[in-house]
């Protein structure tokens, strides 16, 4: 009858550990369920259901393990012939009542937690939604329900998962557990909930800025201002990866200081601020360009002389407002990292003094500029001719004009760069008037006098053709004898810059009126 007791012990310990066991390996496969219906980790299915198996293995060699230790232990026990039910009420005995009355407690408190969160999640559910719903009415919204959904859901996810896996360290806590598995489990939940809302608040940004993107093009149409979107609007994205670089930076910062990794902890707030420095740098230069640009330029009622002195001010301001910025934002990254900055400065003053003495060409050619620019030579879209060292002339419109270098477009449409300090001598096409001179050869025989009339009545009709023409055309003279014709010389007053159109239109119709009287012109081959 001993026997059959202790064989009865021994079977309902046995079917204890395959219960627990069982229960397990239930609560494993409820875990890995939660975890795959989580965004981040949607991914991870594979990695995931390989995890589940492995874990499975371990509790089944676990529970295996156990059950020969306990059929060992009891074994030896029978084997002795001792009472296996004696036994063990004498240990149950040794246990402190406290210990059960905590047992039990702790058993309430996780149940009551469990049940709490299980009545509790609807509810919290559908406030969500509600919520979500009352969000998807506000007319900017209206376009992106799909989106609101999909972020909506992944919110209830979120919190509903938090809920459930807070539940369960709390309900751990509350049991006899070593502090070091207590305090494992939330470090792993305070790590989940920073990732998740993290990975949550980058689609919110997102969206945020294609709402801000739309807004701001409405506003531009509005008010007739699709230059300042157009400017502005690169700048988006940029912000967008800057914003998740911060976000995925603080993530990284949060999760080392759960782990206690000094060096990320440490590290984290600068590189934030560094991002943030680049961020403003980015935004800065456009936004001042815009600005230079509505003050310099944005008066209607400038004339020619007074845009063209703007124009020519606006690149030296744009690029030192560039350099400014870029000089800013290092000495700032500087100090951020312990670096003082002056010692640094006054070596590169020492450096650039002694660099000044071999670099006589680049400081010549600032020098020149800065004389070009307050001397007044020219300006921005004046037509010039300049002579090189090493060429004969060079002519075209100024496109622009730097500290070190001048823009030149050749008429044919060549751009052409031209060190500041090999400018020679300048002739200017552009300050007040010029002259359009045009030369034409004429037969020996013909009639001078009726040659001339011809000219100025030609000029006359060019003047009230072109407002660019300042005084009509007048023959200057009998210029040449040549071989077998004479060269006649004339000159119109225009308006700056305009010389090369008007003479090019003056030929054509002096042309079509000496076709038209059966006069011939000669032609230079012959001289």
């Amino acid at each position: 009858m001993n026997l059959t007791n202790n064989l009865l012990i021994l079977s309902l310990e046995v079917a204890i550990i395959l219960i627990a066991s069982f229960s397990i390996n239930l609560l494993v496969k409820l875990s890995i369920k939660s975890l795959q219906k989580i965004p981040v980790f949607k991914k991870q299915s594979k990695r995931i259901k390989s995890l589940e198996k492995i874990l499975k293995k371990f509790v089944v060699l676990a529970t295996v393990l156990i059950c020969l230790l306990t059929m060992s232990a009891n074994g030896i026990l029978i084997y002795q012939g001792k009472d296996l039910y004696q036994v063990q009420s004498d240990l149950i005995r040794r246990i402190p009542a406290k210990f059960w009355i905590d047992l039990g407690t702790a058993i309430l408190k996780s149940t009551s937690l469990l049940i709490l969160v299980k009545l509790s999640i609807p509810q919290v559910r559908g406030g969500i939604w509600r919520f979500c719903d009352r969000v998807k009415q506000l007319g900017p919204l209206l376009e992106y329900q799909e989106r609101l959904d999909t972020i909506f859901k992944d919110f209830s996810n979120i919190v509903i998962n938090s809920a459930w896996l807070g539940s369960f360290v709390l309900s751990i806590s509350f049991f006899y557990v070593p502090k070091i598995i207590n305090n494992n489990l939330s470090i792993a939940l305070k790590i989940y909930i920073i990732i998740a809302f993290g990975l949550l608040l980058i689609k919110l940004i997102s969206i945020a800025i294609d709402i801000l993107t739309k807004i701001s093009l409405n506003y531009a149409i509005l008010k007739e201002r699709q230059d300042l979107y157009e400017r502005l609007y690169p700048l988006l994205p940029l912000f967008n990866k800057c914003l998740n670089g911060i976000i995925y930076i603080t993530i990284v910062g949060l999760i080392g200081e759960e782990l206690k990794l000094k060096l990320v902890t440490n590290s984290t707030p600068k590189i934030i601020q560094i991002v943030v420095i680049l961020l403003c740098g980015s935004f800065l230069i456009p936004i001042a360009e815009f600005i230079i640009e509505e003050l310099l330029l944005g008066d209607r009622h400038l004339t020619e002389i007074q845009k063209k002195r703007r124009l020519t001010l606006k690149p030296l301001i744009r690029n030192f407002i560039k350099y400014f910025v870029y000089f800013t934002a290092i000495v700032s990254g500087l100090k951020i990292f312990g670096i003082d900055p002056t010692a640094i400065l006054a070596g590169a003053g020492i450096v650039g003094i002694a660099v000044g003495f071999g670099a006589q060409n680049l400081i010549n050619d600032i020098v020149c500029g800065f004389l070009i620019l307050f001397e007044n030579y020219y300006l921005v879209g004046d037509y010039i001719q300049i002579s090189l060292p090493e060429e004969d002339t060079l002519e075209g419109t100024v496109e622009a004009i730097e500290l070190r270098t001048t823009q030149i477009r050749h008429p044919d449409g060549q751009l052409q760069i031209v060190r500041n300090g090999n400018i020679g001598s300048i002739v200017n096409y552009s300050k007040e008037y010029v002259y359009a001179k045009v030369e034409i050869s004429v037969p020996y025989d013909v009639d001078l006098d009726t040659i001339y009339d011809i000219i100025e009545t030609v000029g006359n009709k060019l003047k009230r053709e072109s407002p660019d023409i300042l005084e009509a055309t007048q023959v200057d003279g009998l210029e040449e004898f040549g071989k077998t014709s004479l060269l006649i010389r004339t000159i119109t007053k225009v308006k700056p810059g305009k010389h090369l159109e008007l003479q090019r239109c003056l030929r054509r119709m002096l042309k079509d009126t000496f076709d038209g009287q059966k006069m011939k012109i000669a032609s230079h081959d012959d001289d």
